[in-house]
Order: C-alpha cells, then sequence, then structure tokens
C-alpha cells in the first residue's frame, strides 16, 4: 500500500507556471511507474506525463516541451513542472503509483488556468 498526497495547484494566469507534487508516504523507489494524469470536467482522465524507476519520461502530445516530471526518490516525491499553461490545461491533476502490488492514486489538485 502507498499513499500519495498531491500539492501544488491553484489559480494561474495562461501563459504562467505550476509545479505539482506528490508525496508519497514510503519509498517510490522500486515504484515501477509514477505518473501524473488529469479530468477536466465532463473528460475521461487522461494520462499527462509519466516516469518509470530508471527515469524514462512519457508526455502527452498536448504538453510535450511545456511540462516536465521529475523524481526524487530521497524525497518519495514526484513533479510536475507546467510552464506556458493554457485555458485547456484546467483540470484536476491526480498522481498513480503503479507497483508490483497495484496501482494507487491520490485525491488530486486543482489546477486552473484563466485567460
Amino acid at each position: 500500500q502507498v499513499q500519495l498526497v498531491e500539492s501544488g495547484g491553484g489559480l494561474v494566469q495562461a501563459g504562467g507556471s505550476l509545479r505539482l507534487s506528490c508525496t508519497a508516504s514510503r519509498s517510490i523507489f522500486n515504484i515501477n511507474i509514477m505518473g501524473w494524469y488529469r479530468q477536466a470536467p465532463g473528460k475521461q482522465r487522461e494520462l499527462v506525463a509519466a516516469i518509470t524507476s530508471g527515469g524514462v519520461t512519457n508526455y502527452a502530445d498536448s504538453v510535450k516541451g511545456l511540462f516536465t516530471i521529475s523524481r526524487d526518490n530521497a524525497k518519495n516525491t514526484v513533479y510536475l513542472q507546467m510552464n506556458s499553461l493554457k485555458p485547456e490545461d484546467t483540470a484536476v491533476y491526480y498522481c498513480n503509483a503503479v507497483s508490483y502490488y497495484g496501482s494507487y492514486w491520490g485525491q488530486g489538485t486543482q489546477v486552473t488556468v484563466s485567460s
């Protein structure tokens, strides 16, 4: 079991930046994949970015070159740096961890980008 707590969401103007953090209740060293997903009102949850235990990253096409995912195993934390934010990035952002034992979700943090 692992509990995930997201932070860093908020209201920002278009073109601005935010950094989301996801802190796990235990070591993430052997968690295979950690990722960020988002869900906008009326839409399905979608993958934004993911990072493997080996540091390999994957991004949705819509955020490539704008968002950066990273992990700090010593702090049990995964980050999502979001730059040049757009109104269409408005959503609840969820942290996800996939290990041998299962898939775990945080409760989400709201990101609102005003035009």
